[in-house]
Order: structure tokens, then C-alpha cells, then sequence
């Protein structure tokens, strides 16, 4: 599986950077390396990339200014090193898109299987995109979502998703007025185990809201169950 597989490595630190490097070729990946977030960008926008890991604090360009040029276009899994030990890093960087979140010093055991869960997440993902089949078009309310493509549009105006953020909308459309954990769409979406504290579903639901509703605040789609979790819940013009 992983033997065409291509992970971008941006990283400043040269011996973290080459770490990384023979670590991730010795598990049969192509890995092409940065060491600035400049130089990382020029990369993804030349070459076809599989998975990104990224460090925060980078020169030329940090890890967050590069996620969010990469999200405008791309959608591969993206996992961030910090040095930071701190919530602010993750919580930002999975509010901007990143899929997964590695504290330095780290296991580089547990970060190849980080890695092979996100491929293997991801792939999952487009092969389920990419079968031959007839449009598959789910509605609810204005919200509506083509399977075959992977898109979501509001009103018939396409809204910019990224995967996971798709993943989350594509659950709820599925089972409109069901109220779901935040477990249980940790496990639906990113299949993964949950961790009381990780903030992972409520930031993405945050970025979905602010995506799909005309007032986050006031949603009239996806609402909060206090105490439980969320549901999708259609309440036209009320506020």
C-alpha cells in the first residue's frame, strides 16, 4: 500500500528533518523534504502529494500560514509537530484543517502509524468517491451533498469542505434529526479512538457551522444537544 505513496516533510530542523526522512522510507514511502514552509508550499504546488507533516514554527512561512494555503485547494491528511505541549497548537491547527497532532519529542513507531492510519483513512475515502455508480444526491433542507463527487452545496452554491469537514456533514445528512456523541462521530468519521478531552469534533463542527450556516450562532442546521452531543435538525427561517 504504501509503496506509492509521496509525504511532503516540512521541517527547519535538519536532524529531525532527516529522521523523518529515513524513518519514513525505510516503511516503503517517497518522501520529499522542506526546510521552510516557502519552500514546502513551491512543493505541494508542483508535485502529487499523499500526506503532509508539518512543523508549526518554521522560517519563511509557519506551519499554520502553510496549512491554510494548502486547504484552499488540497485535501490530503496533514499532521503537525509542535515542540509545544500546550492545547493552543493543536486547537488551532485542527481549526484549520490539520487531521492529526504530534508532540516533539515523539515515537517515530507511533508516528509511522499515524501516518498509515491517515493514508489508509484517506484512501478509504477516494476509492468510496471514485466507484463507477449513478449520482448518489442527498438533501436536507438547502443543504445538499453529491456523493460521487464529494461536494456540498448551500442553495445550490458550493461550499469549500474539507474532507473530514465532508465526512461530518455527509453522517449527519445520512441520519438527519439523530443525535450523535462526540464519540460517536470520532469514530464515524475519523475511526480512531476517542479521548474525552480532544477537541477534535467540537473544532470541526465549529468550522462546519461556519461553513453551512448563515448565522454559526444562530444555526438552523446543526444544532448542540447539551449534555449529549449534536444533531442535524432543520428549522428554516426561525432563529
Amino acid at each position: 500500500m504504501t509503496q506509492q505513496m509521496t509525504i511532503l516533510v516540512a521541517e527547519d530542523e535538519l536532524d529531525i528533518r532527516n529522521l523523518l526522512k529515513i524513518g519514513l522510507e525505510e516503511n516503503g514511502y517517497t518522501v520529499i523534504a522542506a526546510s521552510n514552509g516557502k519552500e514546502a508550499w513551491e512543493i505541494v504546488q508542483a508535485q502529487t502529494i499523499n500526506l503532509a507533516i508539518l512543523d508549526v514554527m518554521m522560517p519563511a512561512m509557519d506551519g499554520f500560514s502553510l496549512l491554510r494555503k494548502i486547504r484552499e485547494s488540497c485535501t490530503f491528511p496533514v499532521i503537525f509537530l509542535t515542540a509545544r505541549a500546550d492545547e493552543i497548537d493543536k486547537v488551532l491547527g485542527l481549526g484549520l484543517g490539520a487531521d492529526d497532532y504530534l508532540v516533539k519529542p515523539f515515537s517515530m513507531a507511533e508516528l509511522i502509524a499515524r501516518v498509515a492510519a491517515q493514508l489508509r483513512r484517506s484512501n478509504e475515502y477516494l476509492s468510496q468517491s471514485q466507484k463507477g455508480k449513478a449520482p448518489a444526491i442527498v438533501t436536507y433542507g438547502d443543504l445538499s451533498l453529491d456523493k460521487d463527487k464529494c461536494c456540498a452545496y448551500r442553495a445550490g452554491n458550493l461550499i469549500d469542505l474539507d474532507a473530514k469537514e465532508y465526512l461530518l456533514l455527509l453522517h449527519f445528512m445520512e441520519h438527519p434529526e439523530k443525535v450523535f456523541t462526540k464519540r460517536q462521530l470520532y469514530q464515524a468519521v475519523w475511526n480512531g479512538e476517542y479521548y474525552e478531552d480532544d477537541n477534535t469534533v467540537m473544532v470541526h463542527i465549529s468550522r462546519l457551522r461556519s461553513k453551512i450556516e448563515a448565522e454559526p450562532q444562530k444555526p438552523r442546521y446543526l444544532k448542540t444537544i447539551r449534555g449529549i452531543g449534536y444533531k442535524l435538525h432543520y428549522t428554516g427561517d426561525e432563529a
